[in-house]
């Protein structure tokens, strides 16, 4: 019973079951749409809690990393997302994915993978909360810029930018003011993780006549997937270690240009273009789960030389 529970509770496990229930049992993806952008809420406010308000009272100290989460988050990830989206995608749905896909923050994973992985726990957290603070101007003007005002409803978006980011940092606030984040605290991990296990099902439930079809298109989104993760991620590394820079900074940086919440990402497509517009976000966060998996592989390597 016992190893039961810590299966249950493990995202190594959660997340490839999922997947697989996506694609096997997809008959509940329908329902369980209308409660991904509650889950993607909820996941918000129980991530933004581990910033304490006490990050805001330094601006000074903040703008230097916060500046590099949004140039490599925004500039740099953004830019090769839709680089190669525009080169390789001639799909105007999947097109609305990716680019949302290029408008959403970073994971907010960010944060706890930095931790794990040993990385500058002060330049994740500050530089994905700069990337957050930016993403309120950044994430509605890519979106604007690069889709028809025609394919959506713009105060659907920015509505769903306060519900999704605004209104979870000012309740993420208001618990630690009152103290209520602790009594939240034990929960936390298996509250995120069942949240991203419902995400992950309904994005690939949805579309799961597309991916056992493997249709041709996966396999460009999965080329996009895979050199945002891997091969960017290699080459932030390999320029970084030119510069000299400290490994713990070197992760940081390679989380920071390679992650995006792709969570939000499918949340939005769902709710603004359809489930189509979702099959990017899902591709990504099968790659996202292989490359996290890596990245800790590779670091247990490196422990042990």
């Amino acid at each position: 019973m016992l190893i039961l529970k810590r299966l249950l509770r493990n995202r190594n496990v959660l997340f490839p079951v999922a997947l697989t229930l996506g694609l096997l049992l997809p008959q509940a993806a329908s329902l369980a749409s209308h409660l991904v952008l509650p889950a993607l809420a909820l996941t918000m406010i129980i991530s933004t809690m581990e910033i304490g308000n006490d990050i805001f009272s330094r601006p000074r100290q903040l703008l230097l990393p916060a500046f590099i989460g949004i140039v490599m988050n925004y500039v740099l990830l953004s830019g090769v997302i839709i680089t190669l989206g525009a080169l390789l995608l001639r799909d105007e749905k999947l097109w609305r994915g990716i680019v949302l896909l290029a408008a959403v923050p970073p994971a907010i994973a960010v944060i706890p993978f930095s931790v794990f992985l040993d990385g500058n726990k002060d330049l994740s957290l500050i530089g994905t909360v700069g990337a957050y603070m930016g993403g309120l101007v950044v994430m509605p003007l890519i979106t604007f810029t690069l889709l028809s005002p025609a394919a959506f409803d713009p105060i659907r978006l920015l509505v769903a930018v306060f519900e999704l980011i605004i209104l979870p940092l000012l309740i993420s606030r208001f618990m630690i003011s009152e103290k209520l984040n602790k009594n939240v605290a034990p929960w936390k991990g298996g509250i995120t993780n069942w949240s991203f296990f419902l995400i992950m099902y309904t994005l690939v439930g949805l579309n799961s006549n597309v991916f056992l079809s493997m249709q041709p298109v996966l396999l460009t989104i999965a080329i996009i997937a895979i050199s945002t993760n891997f091969i960017l991620g290699y080459l932030i590394e390999w320029i970084s270690k030119i510069f000299k820079i400290s490994p713990p900074t070197r992760t940081g940086l390679v989380l920071l240009g390679t992650l995006k919440n792709q969570g939000m990402a499918g949340g939005l497509a769902l709710t603004i273009f359809g489930k189509e517009a979702a099959i990017p976000a899902a591709v990504f966060t099968a790659s996202m789960i292989v490359y996290i998996v890596w990245l800790d592989l590779l670091q247990r390597f490196k422990q042990r030389r």
